[in-house]
């Protein structure tokens, strides 16, 4: 049981950190820090976003509308924290 939680929680901190580098990537696009034509990081946000966007696609139907600002990677990346202090507690 042990293994399985350990395990666990391996994947969900790649998972969180894979959502803070769609953010960050996210945030150098849109301030013009990186041009969107570099290939590089344009792929790498596109494939980031591919495997996050069906979990985010929901989250993103049940929170208000705040224009410019997605608060659905901040709600996944709480919820996922909140699974493993569930699954540390077992």
């Amino acid at each position: 049981m042990d293994l399985l939680i350990e395990v666990t929680g391996i994947l969900i901190n790649a998972f969180v950190m894979l959502i803070i580098i769609q953010f960050v990537i996210g945030l150098l696009f849109a301030f013009n820090v990186v041009n969107p034509s570099n290939q590089f990081l344009m792929q790498v946000y596109q494939s980031i976003n591919s495997l996050l966007e069906p979990i985010l696609r929901p989250i993103r139907n049940l929170l208000p509308k705040t224009g410019a600002i997605d608060f659905s990677p901040l709600v996944l990346i709480i919820g996922a924290q909140i699974l493993m202090a569930v699954l540390t507690s077992l």
